[in-house]
Parts: structure tokens; C-alpha cells; sequence
């Protein structure tokens, strides 16, 4: 997070930059600032930016996109520089300045929350310019219960201000609207990473091929935490939350044993392999401890553990290889379906309210709330469904994938007017 004096020395440069700027000009015209990228410790955070830009990059092909980015260490950068050569990426105070004053519209990417809204009032403030927000869940507050549903009043204002501020689950849509917030234009739209195409199919195969598994013939599972332990990772620097680890704890075999069963039930009933991955870099260690240790030894003998991390890029490769995807992430699910490959989510009250997008796109036959008994019942007939009744599945992935495309034309439409 940008502390307080980060803030006020942008604001002492865009105060200088842009006074006496013509809105106008060609090159603002011309170009959009995009705020995303949020962090590298997760594929799918990864994912929200390079789908965004690629869709900017389909409707807007005329037009500069700048990058805004809180995070893209760790060959994040050079993966976006390999699929957007184009892209200007921001990467000092100056750049941030020149933005503001160069560019047309700015755009909140898709997101956890109004990750950055405090930019957006400052842009409001420094440039008077529009802006706009792009499929956000909100709140978004992953805590305990106590915390659930909090949000920061200027928030409010913020929404309000915007061109258009857009949902990309219809809880969060319906709160923001129940909170006030009076933007123009508040409709659903689609996960930015829905679009995302990166691609590293060198690595995918190689890994394929050294563990066995081939193309169409396994299955990707996720395993997940009520809380995503980020204190176990030294470079995000947080102390351990007593509260949250006891809640994990508590139900960490509740959740993960219906996916273990389902693990089972595709070994012994199916012809297709196992192959459990990460979406976030603690899942190596979850995976080991709660899906892959306690399988039966014939199911263990069709299940292969990933115990490295990987980048968004690899992990596309590998998830439109494989025959779909199922576990308690949202973010691999989305790549999938973004890319026709079928994928069933497993949600919890702790995930806030994003999982109901599956319902929105027309999933919700694959939707699992595995605080409800009855939804932990119908998962193992679920994917086995998924998985060998191909024609069904087919359609429903196709009916889902036309309404996100229908929906992220009909968003993308929305910015036109400022960057004609």
C-alpha cells in the first residue's frame, strides 16, 4: 500500500504537471491509464491485468494503454512485455505524472475491492478527467465475521464519481447500490480475467510430459484455506493472525475432503489422471497436506502434486490442456471457461461474494457453497458428470462464454465516448 507521503509527493507532482493541460489534446485522446495489477503471489491477481489490456487491445486497437501497477516483480513484467509489446508500463513518479497529464481515461481494473480508489479521487482531483471501474467485487473483505461487509465511506463517493462502475458479481452490485453509490452507469460485468490468453506452452509440455500426463486425459484440482495463510510467505511480510489460523484449522478437512472424494471418485471411475496445481504460492503446501498425503495409494498412483509455483502464462497452457478444473479457487475456474475449458468452483463465506459470478454467467450448476451440506453431496456426481458427459458440458461452457463475451462488448463500449 502507498503510504501517506507517497501520496502527497504524486500530488505535488501532478499538481505541477497538469495545469495549463489541454483535456483535449491528441494525445490524451489517445490514451488510457490503467490501475491494476495487484500482486504476483496469485495467478489469478495476475490474470485480471493482461485480460483487461487484451480487451482494450480488441476494442480499442487505436489506443495507448499505460500500465499502472502495484506489483509486477518476479518475470511478471516480462511476461506482459512478451504478450503486449506495445504497452508502456509505469515504473517511476514521473511516469505516473506524465500519465495523468498525457492520458484520457483512467480505468480501475478488475479486482478483490476498490483496490485503489484513492488514486482514482486523486486523478479526479489533479485532472478533473473521467474515470471509470471494471468488474470489482465489493466490499470484498476477506475477514472474520466481525469484518465482513466494512467499507470506507469515501468509497461511496468514489463509485459515485465514476463514468461507469461495474461489478463483476451481482451481491457486490446490488450492496453498492443499497450503500448509496449513485454512479451513472452500475451494471454486471465479467472478471477481467476472463480474457486473459497469455500462453507459455514450452513449460506446460515439458511438465506434461515429464509427469505422464497427457493432453485431455487429467484433470486440474485447487485445494484452498478458509483464509489464504499470506503470513507463511517472507516476502509479503505479515504477521501470523491467530484468529484466521484457528478458523483454517477448524475447517480445513471439512473443505478439502469432498475434494479428496471427488479426487477418488475421477481415479477409480474414470479414465483420467490427477493433477493437483496452485493458484496462490502457499497451495503447494496445502495441497500436499490436506489432498495429496491422505489419498488412498491406487488414487495416489493417478495423481501428480505440482510443488513448484508457476505464472499465469504456464498455468493457461496447462489448463487448455488438461479435460477441466475443479477445487475451492475462482480465478483458475474463470481462465478455464475464458478459454472453453470446463471448470466447476467450490466457494465459502470467507471468499466473499465472487463466487456468485458463476450463477451471473450462467454456472450455477457448478457452483458449490461447501458451507451447505447439500452442495458437498452433489460435488462428486458433479464432476463426474462434467467430465464424462461431453456434449452437455460442451454447451454449457458455450452458453457461459457468449454471455462474457456479450457483456464484455457491450463494457467495453462504455469508454468510447471519451476516446473517440
Amino acid at each position: 500500500m502507498q503510504s501517506r507521503r507517497s501520496f502527497l509527493k504524486y500530488s505535488a507532482l501532478l499538481s505541477g504537471l497538469a495545469v495549463g493541460l489541454d483535456a483535449f489534446g491528441q494525445a490524451a485522446q489517445r490514451s488510457i491509464l490503467l490501475r491494476s495489477s495487484w500482486q504476483v503471489e496469485n495467478i489469478g491477481d495476475i490474470g485480471h491485468t493482461p485480460g483487461v489490456i487484451t480487451l482494450l487491445e480488441q476494442h480499442y486497437p487505436d489506443v495507448e494503454v499505460r500500465l499502472w501497477p502495484v506489483d509486477i516483480g518476479k518475470g511478471v513484467d516480462q511476461m506482459l512485455a512478451k504478450r503486449f509489446p506495445k504497452l508502456k508500463i509505469i515504473t517511476s513518479e514521473a511516469d505516473v505524472g506524465k500519465a495523468f497529464a498525457e492520458c484520457a481515461f483512467m480505468l480501475h481494473g478488475s479486482g478483490p475491492s476498490l483496490v485503489r480508489g484513492k488514486d482514482l479521487a486523486l486523478w479526479k482531483e489533479q485532472t478533473g478527467k473521467p474515470y471509470g471501474i471494471y468488474g470489482i467485487t465489493f466490499p470484498g473483505v476477506y475477514g472474520l465475521p466481525a469484518d465482513r461487509w466494512k467499507f470506507k465511506p469515501e468509497d461511496i463517493s468514489i463509485m459515485t464519481g465514476a463514468q461507469f462502475a461495474l461489478f463483476r458479481d451481482s451481491a457486490s452490485l446490488a450492496f453498492a447500490r443499497e450503500k448509496g453509490v449513485k454512479s451513472p452507469i452500475m451494471e454486471f460485468c465479467p472478471d477481467g480475467a476472463f480474457a486473459a490468453d497469455l500462453k507459455d506452452d514450452a513449460k506446460a509440455t515439458a511438465f506434461l510430459k515429464n509427469h505422464d500426463l497427457k493432453d485431455g486425459q487429467f484433470v486440474c484440482v485447487i485445494p484452498q484455506l478458509r483464509f489464504t495463510p499470506w503470513w507463511e510467505l517472507p516476502r509479503k511480510n505479515q504477521k501470523p493472525n491467530a484468529d484466521k489460523h484457528a478458523r483454517n484449522e477448524a475447517m480445513k478437512e471439512h473443505d478439502n475432503a469432498p475434494i479428496r472424494a471427488a479426487i477418488t471418485a475421477v481415479a477409480r471411475q474414470t479414465p483420467y489422471k490427477i493433477l493437483i496445481v496452485p493458484e496462490n504460492e502457499t497451495q503447494m503446501r496445502i495441497g500436499k497436506e490436506m489432498l495429496f498425503d491422505p489419498l488412498p495409494d491406487d488414487v495416489k498412483q493417478k495423481t501428480v502434486l505440482r510443488t513448484e509455483y508457476w505464472l499465469t502464462d504456464e498455468a493457461i497452457s496447462t489448463y487448455v490442456r488438461s479435460a477441466g478444473l475443479f477445487g475451492i479457487e475462482m480465478h483458475s475456474p474463470i481462465m478455464c471457461i475464458g478459454n472453453r475449458i470446463p471448470a466447476i468452483v467450490c466457494r465459502f463465506e470467507e471468499q466473499t461474494s465472487k463466487g456468485i459470478m458463476w450463477k451471473d454467467i450462467g454456472l450455477g450448476e457448478w457452483l458449490f457453497d461447501l458451507d451447505k451440506s447439500d452442495d458437498i453431496d452433489r460435488l462428486v456426481p458433479a464432476v463426474l458428470d462434467m467430465l464424462t458427459n461431453k456434449k452437455a458440458t460442451s454447451q454449457k461452457v458455450d452458453k457461459a462464454l457468449a454471455f462474457v463475451h456479450k457483456r464484455q462488448k457491450e463494457t467495453m463500449a462504455l469508454m468510447r465516448q471519451y476516446l473517440s
